[in-house]
């Protein structure tokens, strides 16, 4: 997976590590280039709570921010149910586990190739 997670975005490598460190689950890229004009890659974890999910957010802000990295436009920073973090070619998404089972990202996306996953 190295080498892959080398080949990504410096947004989304950094969004990676973030998450990593606050220890988000089942952590996920897809690979969308070539699906959609909206966006090269989808990274998406869940987090355990929703404290956790908001936790995990304001790391991937914090974290990318620090390197000179600004976000676009962020949606449900605050709610904990499902954080959407725009860095237009790269979207990072952070989920509550019964959120990210509803919406089901992975499947809807599911003729996108899985770049990375943990």
């Amino acid at each position: 997976m190295g080498d892959r997670r080398r080949a990504l975005p410096r947004a989304a490598r950094l969004a990676l590590k973030a998450l990593e460190d606050r220890k988000g689950a089942e952590t996920t890229v897809l690979d969308l280039r070539g699906i959609t004009d909206t966006t090269d890659f989808f990274v998406i974890a869940s987090g355990t709570s929703q404290a956790h999910v908001r936790g995990l957010g304001q790391a991937v802000i914090e974290r990318l921010e620090s390197e000179g990295v600004q976000a676009h436009h962020l949606e449900g920073v605050s709610g904990g149910r499902w954080v959407l973090i725009d860095y237009l070619d790269v979207v990072v998404h952070i989920f509550h586990p019964e959120t990210r089972a509803f919406y089901q990202l992975e499947r809807l996306w599911s003729d996108a190739p899985v770049v990375s996953g943990g």
